[in-house]
């Protein structure tokens, strides 16, 4: 016994010291990956990942004695590059989007044309290139082990293909034992592809990649692939689907009436009503930040619990869901990848009405393709950038929103003039990340708005009080944020008072939406909430005073506005908030049940129609007026102490929700409304009717 043990020490001991090289691959690269989970999602000490992204790194180590001991260098350096740009493309993506980057995500690349300040300013730190270490530890290796000829050694006594087999022997136990340790949900979410940050908790980093990668790969080639059950599942979906169009005391309000859509960049609830802070809205000094957008909130409708449901699109997936009560793709940005499907939009319906239809915007028409995703989606027209703008003052991306709405009451005067009803939309820009070139702008006009705490205090060699100040939020990106959002809301304010001017806003309604969240960190939100100005630091977790931004709040605190205005809004049926729950998903059969039109394809719904709604996000998660469920943990948050939460109301939702991001992503990846359409009972029974003449055929046959 103590002999084969010798042996069996001898045997690993030469197979260690002549695998150097494979060792360190495994070893450096897997390390990378704790980083990189550690950085994210936080599960340092969680080993199911470990073995996953292991057993991917020696699958890939195996294919190295395909080469000569002296030439495996190039092959562990060409993917230790690739995989060291997979952890430090994660590591950053996630810290700008809460989520992980997607093979499919390459197609929007070209939207970082103008965002140099954005990642250098918020996104990109020293700290995030720590990956590269695994290349430099490598290479050293590498030539330790040439200058003392360690591969001219190896070479003459090692049995390549035996290392192989040996290697994928090895591989496939540590893949056996993973899959030892799978729940029954694991492989189903793997294939959705879903909840990213899920897959990366439960199977690594490397997995996850590998997996997007065969995931992006199928639905290319859709034809081939999933189109018969997506079909199916479709059919089915429509065919119990509630077809009643509901009515309530919204119905048709505003048929008939000019709109005016304001996309209202990165504009989120907290600044107008702060559930958090009494409901009171973000003041500084006594000083409102958005006085307009607040304004437009107490006179009109006010959706005070609303969420953009947005992904790795950002304002273009708060576009198409808005237009076509479709979620996001769960691969890829619908502009981008799918923009050419046929979708039924807002525009589309209203052009069906006698409107006419434009979008107006102060950026380039190429950005997120919209010069060619806006005619599919039913724009007549177009007014981009220095195609229809004076480029007289710019901030940030782009155009200022000043110059930008001053410009476009001109424009839509003349679309006033030429006809009967008209649908126009405004996409906003100076609000957009990184926010600071709006600092600039302060000092150069001198309407700096403060926002640090201003205090009394007593001078103690005077012994008079006097104003000192504290930072506050002085010199942070949440700060910068706070004085963008401030000049967006000052130049929304002159855009309605130039509109009224005209007569514009006479028989027309204004519908305002935050496309999505400002994407800042936990870290700048605790400042924000537990500043403590007489010491400059936070306060303690045990003060009272003191808010947690745990997960949950974050989560909960990036609601955006909506809100729906007319100049002569009068009375509590028009003027109220509404807080129940409501997605972006949701507003296209709003705002339908108010002007008059339908989309049977819509999987939101009219929010003066459902008793409880469900807010359902591209990750898997979901909210209620009851809780937010976290998918990737299985977990939730209580909203109403009062209810009582039981396992079937849990269960329920979690099956709708999958049931609609499949049904939203099959209609996207397969272009389901073109193809089958509203004749979707209509093919079921054909093919019904087929497979019953088919067996007929076969019993007289």
């Amino acid at each position: 016994m103590t002999e084969t043990l010798k042996q069996t020490f001898k045997k690993a001991k030469i197979t260690a010291t002549t695998n150097v090289l494979l060792i360190t691959f495994v070893i450096t690269n897997a390390i990378n990956a704790i980083i990189v989970r550690n950085a994210t999602i936080g599960n340092l000490f969680y080993i199911k990942p470990l073995i996953a992204d292991i057993t991917i790194l020696l699958l890939i180590g195996s294919f190295a004695y395909f080469f000569k001991p002296k030439h495996r260098f190039k092959y562990f350096i060409v993917w230790s590059i690739l995989l060291t740009a997979i952890c430090l493309i994660n590591g950053i993506y996630y810290k700008n989007y809460l989520s992980f980057a997607s093979i499919s995500l390459l197609g929007t690349l070209s939207e970082l044309k103008g965002y140099t300040n954005a990642l250098t300013d918020n996104i990109l730190k020293i700290k995030d290139f720590v990956y590269v270490w695994q290349i430099f530890c490598l290479s050293f290796v590498h030539f330790q082990l040439k200058r003392i000829g360690y591969y001219e050694k190896v070479e003459p006594i090692e049995k390549r293909k035996v290392r192989f087999l040996n290697t994928i022997v090895i591989t496939l136990i540590m893949l056996g034992f993973f899959m030892s340790m799978l729940k029954s949900v694991d492989l189903s979410r793997l294939k959705k592809q879903w909840n990213r940050e899920y897959l990366v908790q439960e199977f690594g980093i490397y997995t996850f990649q590998a997996n997007d990668c065969i995931s992006y790969v199928r639905t290319r080639m859709n034809s081939m692939f999933g189109y018969d059950e997506a079909a199916k599942n479709f059919r089915e979906f429509y065919q119990t689907k509630d077809k009643e169009v509901h009515t309530n005391m919204y119905t048709n309000i505003f048929k008939g009436k000019n709109v005016i859509v304001i996309h209202a960049e990165s504009i989120q609830n907290w600044l107008i009503s702060d559930d958090f802070r009494d409901g009171k809205p973000a003041t500084f000094n006594g000083e409102e930040v958005t006085p307009t957008f607040n304004r437009l909130a107490k006179e009109g409708l006010y959706f005070s619990n609303f969420y953009s449901q947005e992904s790795s699109g950002t304002s273009s997936d708060t576009e198409f869901t808005f237009n076509s009560s479709l979620l996001p793709s769960n691969l890829g940005t619908v502009f981008i990848n799918y923009y050419n499907r046929e979708y039924i939009t807002t525009p589309k319906m209203l052009k069906d009405l006698g409107y006419n239809t434009s979008s107006m915007h102060a950026n380039r028409a190429s950005a997120w393709n919209r010069h060619n995703v806006h005619p599919q989606l039913g724009y007549d027209n177009m007014y981009f950038y220095k195609d229809a703008y004076e480029i007289d003052e710019e901030i940030g991306l782009g155009l200022s929103d000043s110059s930008f709405f001053r410009q476009s009451i001109n424009i839509i005067d003349d679309i006033n003039k030429n006809n009967d009803k008209w649908y126009t939309l405004l996409i906003m820009l100076t609000n957009h990340t990184p926010f600071t070139d709006i600092e600039r702008w302060e000092k150069e006009n001198d309407k700096v708005f403060d926002v640090d705490y201003k205090y009394e205090k007593k001078n103690e060699e005077t012994g008079k009080m006097e104003i000192v100040s504290a930072p506050y939020m002085e010199g942070t990106a949440l700060g910068a944020y706070i004085k963008s959002a401030r000049y967006a809301d000052t130049a929304l304010d002159e855009f309605i008072k130039g509109l009224d001017e005209r007569g514009l806003l006479d028989n027309t309604v204004l519908v305002i939406y935050g496309d999505h969240d400002n994407k800042q960190q936990k870290s700048l939100y605790r400042r924000y909430y537990n500043y403590d100005y007489k010491n400059d630091k936070l306060l303690d977790k045990d003060d009272p005073n003191y808010i947690d931004v745990d997960d949950y709040f974050y989560e909960l605190n990036r609601s955006v506005p909506f809100i729906i205005w007319t100049k002569d809004m009068k009375g509590t049926k028009y003027n109220q908030e509404v807080k129940k729950v409501m997605g972006m998903i949701d507003v296209q059969p709003t705002l339908g049940n108010m002007f008059g039109f339908h989309n049977e394809f819509a999987l939101g719904h009219d929010i003066f129609s459902v008793e409880e709604n469900v807010v359902i996000f591209p990750s898997g998660n979901w909210l209620t007026d009851k809780l937010y469920y976290n998918s990737a943990k299985d977990a939730y948050k209580q909203i109403d102490l009062k209810s009582e939460i039981t396992m079937d109301y849990i269960n329920y939702y979690k099956q709708y929700t999958e049931k609609i991001m499949g049904i939203s992503d099959s209609i996207i990846n397969y272009d389901l409304i073109k193809k089958i359409g509203t004749n979707y009972d209509n093919e079921l029974l054909e093919e019904e009717s087929g497979e019953k003449s088919d067996k007929k055929q076969g019993k007289k046959g």
